[in-house]
């Protein structure tokens, strides 16, 4: 199967009127929005860029604090319906959180389709989507954003074109759908997911008899994950300069400097404001970040907002329970030097020259990829234990393992036994014992 979008064509002619919503005095608003407002209507131009809506216009509306039942306030609501009549765009996109009243009060205002970020969101996903469990995901997400917006006359539910419908408009196919028909839905998906969740487990369980560490990359969207990951694995996932290029998880062996095999994998790339469903949907992908043994922070520090984007996924790495602070193995890799000029990159050095863990990369053109492998080593072996292990001369496939995968310091033999001492990561010595069970003692 193609790994490129499927419905990326659905929506191509599609004009927007893009309105980035800033709180001047930040009451009302979220941590997000402390972040400069004009990156943030730049970010909200990609989103509509990654399924190919052509934005017409985009503007910033600076508000002391939110109106009830519009967001906006009088003046800003007649200035942008004065343009939209003009434009005429086929929706307008609020970069910001509306209630179901707001959204239908403007709407009525403006007499055109009107979506917010929530919205925009979930429909890249539904067009990222490859995968049945991305799919029931993303799916399971949508349907709980619309349950709560019923009152809506323009609702469906129905998927003839893709995605979930929140680019639909007048002169579709409706469907009129209660709460009963989606808690039905509802409870189907939540059902089939939670079969999911068994069965990556029982993966998971197969790869902990496999004793290979678990490398996962994480990082904002279009941070560069996927050509990282196609660099180092020869992979060919699919990797564009799109928000969101990547949805479904992809898993490859690599192996690093001092021979030792690893998995690499490729996740779901985090954003500011992300709706809290659709982390709570994605929780049987982001369980591959929480069980892996590395994290591998993929940072784009050619973005004039890195640090705070590396603020943003600090915060879902640390919801997960394997931040920076929660003393999980993580190692950044500040990706695309190749965009800086000479006196930035030397600002970018002598910041990560400060930091512990940290590697410098171009992964679209390899350099220093071959430094971030050497200190993926590095990491995974810092936290080794030494351990005195009896083996049964027999059994020479654990004695190979115990080379392959740890530093072994002493080695004797009898008839019956080879006694081991040997270095191994705390992880390595949990697969070693499911590995072996009871025909091997481990100290």
């Amino acid at each position: 199967m193609s790994d490129r979008p499927r419905n990326g064509a659905r929506v191509l002619g599609t004009r927007a009127y893009i309105v980035h919503v800033h709180f001047k005095d930040r009451r009302g608003s979220d941590r997000a929005s402390e972040r400069a407002p004009a990156a943030r209507l730049e970010e909200a131009k990609g989103l509509a860029a990654a399924i190919r809506i052509e934005v017409v216009q985009a503007t910033i509306a600076a508000l002391d604090r939110p109106h009830p039942g519009t967001l906006l306030r009088e003046g800003k609501l007649a200035e942008i319906g004065t343009e939209i009549e003009a434009l005429k765009p086929d929706l307008v996109i609020v970069d910001g959180h509306l209630s179901p009243v707001q959204q239908q009060n403007l709407e009525k205002r403006w007499k055109t389709k009107v979506i917010d970020r929530t919205g925009l969101i979930l429909e890249i996903f539904g067009a990222r989507a490859r995968t049945s469990e991305g799919g029931l995901q993303v799916e399971l997400a949508a349907l709980t954003y619309q349950r709560s917006r019923l009152v809506r006359s323009w609702t469906h539910l129905e998927r003839q074109r893709g995605g979930f419908g929140f680019l639909g408009g007048p002169g579709e196919s409706q469907i009129e759908a209660d709460r009963r028909h989606i808690d039905t839905r509802l409870a189907g998906i939540r059902k089939q997911l939670s079969d999911v969740v068994r069965t990556r487990e029982l993966h998971r369980a197969e790869r902990r008899k496999v004793p290979y560490p678990i490398v996962a990359l994480v990082g904002y969207t279009n941070a560069g994950k996927s050509t990282l990951f196609n660099r180092l694995t020869a992979a060919q996932v699919y990797a564009e300069n799109l928000l969101f290029a990547t949805l479904d998880p992809t898993m490859r062996r690599v192996e690093l400097p001092s021979g030792q095999i690893v998995i690499l994998s490729d996740t779901v790339g985090f954003i500011s404001d992300l709706p809290h469903d659709l982390v709570a949907a994605f929780s049987a992908t982001l369980e591959e970040v929480k069980q892996a043994d590395l994290i591998v922070h993929v940072r784009d520090v050619a973005h004039p907002e890195s640090a705070e984007q590396k603020a943003d996924v600090a915060r879902v790495l640390h919801d997960l329970g394997v931040g920076y602070e929660d003393g999980a193995a993580i190692i950044d890799a500040h990706n695309k030097i190749d965009l800086l000029d000479a006196d930035a990159r030397v600002a970018v050095a002598n910041r990560a020259a400060r930091e512990s863990d940290t590697a410098m990369i171009s992964a679209k053109s390899g350099e220093g990829c071959a430094d971030l492998l050497a200190a993926i080593d590095r990491k995974l072996a810092a936290g080794r234990a030494t351990c005195d292990v009896r083996v049964p001369i027999a059994d020479g496939a654990t004695l190979a393992w115990l080379y392959r995968h740890g530093h072994v310091i002493e080695r004797r033999d009898d008839d019956d036994y080879a006694y081991v001492r040997v270095s191994l990561a705390p992880p390595d010595r949990d697969r070693l014992k499911q590995r072996t069970g009871s025909r091997v003692r481990v100290n």
